[in-house]
């Protein structure tokens, strides 16, 4: 049977495989999070019930990774916790006891025990605090009933594995407080406990627990875990339930109650999940706030930033004043990275270093500071002058940086549009690199590149008129250059190795820039139609668009696989959630955007977008899927420009 919460269930028991491959998020809004499989199963390195980030949001580190929960009643004892270790072993299977989850307003889960005991567990993280938050209550049952849980410790960088070693973990106990203290069994912060529960000292090591998702990508995938104690709780005598509360040693650690009213109350002011969940991928930098381009492993990247923005705050249904304030913030922020006419590609998980090797994030930046100043005028409150010229300034010296020349041969050429790269380094977003190989080099002018280009002109010549000439030449050219006889559509990258005429011909859905996905279009009627219904026979897949054609030698339709065959593959065929917004957007306005093919669009193309949603990362998107049936989602299950796209979608599709 099918239950409201979304929880698939053989009278009270959930299908238990499904469950371990659908995945919950809780984000901090400072770039930690708390994450694991709906089962109970830590199947990634990332999982765990409190990660924090210790120069937000980067430096990122695990410190809880789990807990062991068992419950006993007259009848026995019974795990409500599931673990995985090496050989494929479950042991113990509180999984067999999961009647369902839901996960709203956060992570919830019902076991129901033989003995005819049923509990509710949840789990959220406060928004702006480093914190979890965790408790279990008894739903029906009588007579005595203890809970025992042992906290699992790593303290490690979120990229690592711990293994055992000789060193125990201190402990301070302030029963006064409530609180407990661990020393970290690794190099990181130690961990305070809030509980309502009793503590007995009782070190151990757990070892050789098993990472399915690490072990299917090629990685190590066996880590080991300190537990220093167990905590106890009478659930007969806690009406209110057994309470904890993780934290970072040294910050603060509010009850536990007050905590939860608050983030109830935040919470409810949502128009929907799905606004809901978009907020996880905005965190503080500075004293500014970015975007994290993925959970779990992502951090605060330029393109992904600019292009998620454009859904997670300037949607129609987003763009409401907190939004558009926060939008505004994250551009001020970046406003101020800009170098050489460049924003920074990504900034790296430890260190104050930005990396600037791409072509694309910045034109994103020009692109969207134009869509925010506009959204701003039509929400009645215009941005101020000030804060105008920031952004105008930022964009000019972006434009000013390609129209003089840059980092990697990115300039403007005598045609009026961008050329770019050199051997070894990836610039556009198809930039998956292995070693010293880029899969797609793309040198060249790239298709999306001129779109991005023309449209960032439009951004900066109503101001600085000095641009008017160059915009108009670079849509000129760009009509008289791009068109692919040979396949109907554009061509991917033009003067190709900067070897003037040379031309990749290769189906891509780069070209779905010219019609959709930016505000102004740069080809006409028929051209447009052509390009869409190539794209749409060759790339449209349910969950995103394939990256490449599937007749192309080049193919490859799953992403599976080690690091080299995984990232070979990544922009060779694999499909992207985030395309089917131009895609989308494309295929509507070659039809007029009439009330009948916004009615064909989200029959067609948004509901199997929202069916996701309950899969993968659940109550979000995914980054990737594979190319053929089934499309299984691949890549990160939480991805920001994902589910900004289907945000932007939703708004596109309205009725």
């Amino acid at each position: 049977m099918e239950h409201a919460d979304g929880a698939h269930a053989h009278g009270d028991r959930v299908d238990a495989a499904r469950e371990e491959r659908r995945e919950w998020l809780e984000a901090d809004g400072l770039g930690g999070f708390a994450s694991g499989t709906v089962a109970g199963p830590r199947s990634r390195r990332y999982h765990g019930l409190l990660l924090v980030a210790k120069k937000p949001p980067a430096e990122r580190v695990l410190l809880v990774a789990g807990l062991e929960a068992f419950v006993e009643t007259a009848r026995g004892r019974f795990p409500l916790s599931t673990q995985r270790y090496a050989d494929d072993v479950l042991h113990p299977r509180g999984v067999d006891h999961l009647a369902a989850f839901a996960p709203e307003p956060w992570p919830t889960w019902r076991f129901a025990l033989p003995d005819g005991t049923r509990l509710r567990q949840e789990l959220f993280v406060p928004r702006g605090r480093p914190l979890s938050v965790l408790r279990w209550i008894r739903e029906e049952g009588e007579g005595p009933s203890r809970l025992l849980v042992r906290p699992l410790l790593a303290g490690r960088f979120f990229h690592a594995l711990m293994g055992a070693h000789p060193r125990d973990a201190a402990v301070r106990f302030d029963p006064t407080a409530a609180t407990i203290a661990w020393a970290s069994p690794g190099h990181e912060p130690g961990v305070v406990a809030r509980t309502n529960g009793a503590y007995r000292h009782a070190p151990s090591w757990y070892h050789r627990f098993l990472l399915a998702r690490e072990r299917e990508r090629g990685l190590d995938h066996l880590e080991d875990l300190f537990s220093p104690g167990e905590l106890s709780f009478d659930l007969a005598a806690h009406e209110e339930g057994a309470e904890l509360l993780f934290a970072p040693e040294g910050v603060e650690t509010p009850p536990p109650a007050a905590l939860r009213r608050e983030e109830a109350a935040r919470r409810r002011a949502f128009a929907d999940p799905l606004h809901r969940a978009a907020e996880a991928y905005v965190v503080q930098r500075g004293r500014g706030e970015s975007v994290i381009a993925g959970y779990p492993w992502f951090g605060d990247w330029g393109r992904d930033t600019f292009i998620a923005l454009r859904g997670l705050c300037l949607a129609p249904q987003s763009a409401v004043g907190p939004q558009l304030d926060r939008a505004g913030r994250i551009l001020r922020e970046w406003a101020g990275a800009v170098s050489e006419g460049m924003l920074p590609n990504r900034f790296p998980d430890a260190g104050d270093t930005p990396e600037y090797n791409s072509v694309d994030a910045s034109l994103w930046y020009v692109v969207v500071v134009g869509e925010y100043l506009r959204a701003r005028r039509e929400s009645g409150t215009p941005a101020s002058e000030g804060e105008v010229d920031v952004l105008l300034q930022a964009a000019r010296a972006i434009v000013e940086g390609y129209r003089r020349g840059t980092r990697y041969r990115i300039r403007v050429d005598e045609d009026g549009l961008v050329a770019c790269g050199e051997p070894g380094v990836q610039l556009t977003w198809m930039d998956a690199k292995v070693g010293d190989w880029v899969v797609t080099p793309r040198i060249g002018k790239p298709v999306e590149i001129q779109a991005l280009w023309v449209n960032a002109l439009d951004v900066v010549a109503p101001r600085f008129t000095e641009y008017h000439a160059l915009r108009e030449l670079a849509a000129t050219s760009f009509l008289a250059r791009f068109p692919c006889a040979e396949t109907g559509g554009l061509f991917d990258v033009i003067d190709a190795d900067h070897e003037p005429g040379r031309c990749d011909a290769s189906i891509r859905p780069n070209m779905l820039f010219a019609v959709g996905g930016l505000p102004r279009p740069l080809l006409d009627d028929d051209a447009a139609r052509r390009v869409v219904d190539l794209a749409e026979e060759k790339l449209w897949t349910p969950l995103g668009m394939r990256s490449l054609d599937p007749a192309h030698p080049d193919f490859v339709g799953r992403y599976e696989g080690g690091v080299r065959q995984r990232d070979g593959s990544y922009h060779q065929g694999i499909a992207w959630g985030w395309l089917l917004g131009p895609f989308v957007e494309a295929w509507l306005r070659v039809r007029g955007s009439t009330d009948a093919a916004k009615a064909e669009a989200r029959e067609r193309f948004l509901a199997p977008l929202e069916a996701h949603l309950d899969e993968a990362g659940v109550g979000h998107v995914s980054e990737i899927a594979d190319a053929t049936p089934p499309f299984t989602p691949r890549g990160t299950p939480f991805q920001a420009w994902s589910v900004g796209e289907l945000l932007r979608l939703r708004a596109l599709c309205a009725r």
